[in-house]
């Protein structure tokens, strides 16, 4: 990586996210689940939105995450009547708001993970994936006036 100027597939032409902070990018409208839901209820989520990772909270904390793989996993050895709990991840990372977005982008690519919650004090506030990050910079700079390097060029 190139300090962050180049998102390849993932995002805008030479366009670094180095001084955004991860609270311009985040995603605020999302769908938690609860330790006790049946897999059943995610199944339904994923099918209704376009969302692959749940955050699983508990008394308004954050305990764990639901991820789309675990969830395939799960659905096929234990059934959808299986507890959240038995599945989601309990060791996670996650992102500050006020982390620059090119950190949280690196991070994102080395763990593996298709999202990260983000969290404030103690309280998750959104959740941040590659796609997101890929749909901001095209955002950016389109607003920048360059165009992505996936659409022909005019002659």
């Amino acid at each position: 990586m190139d300090g962050g100027s180049r998102r390849g597939q993932h995002g805008a032409d030479e366009i670094g996210p180095g001084g955004i902070p991860v609270s311009r990018a985040l995603i605020t409208d999302f769908r938690t689940l609860s330790p006790d839901d049946p897999l059943q209820k995610a199944i339904e989520q994923v099918l209704a939105e376009f969302q692959h990772d749940f955050p699983v909270l508990q008394d308004g904390r954050l305990v764990g995450v639901l991820t789309r793989s675990g969830l395939l996993a799960a659905l096929a050895q234990k059934g959808e009547g299986s507890a959240v709990s038995q599945t989601m991840e309990t060791n996670f990372q996650t992102a500050d708001p006020g982390e620059m977005l090119e950190s949280v982008f690196v991070r994102l690519q080395n763990c593996g993970c298709h999202s990260l919650p983000v969290v404030k004090a103690g309280s998750l506030v959104g959740l941040l994936t590659m796609e997101n990050i890929g749909e901001f910079m095209m955002i950016q700079a389109a607003l920048r006036g360059v165009a992505p390097r996936s659409l022909p060029q005019p002659a």
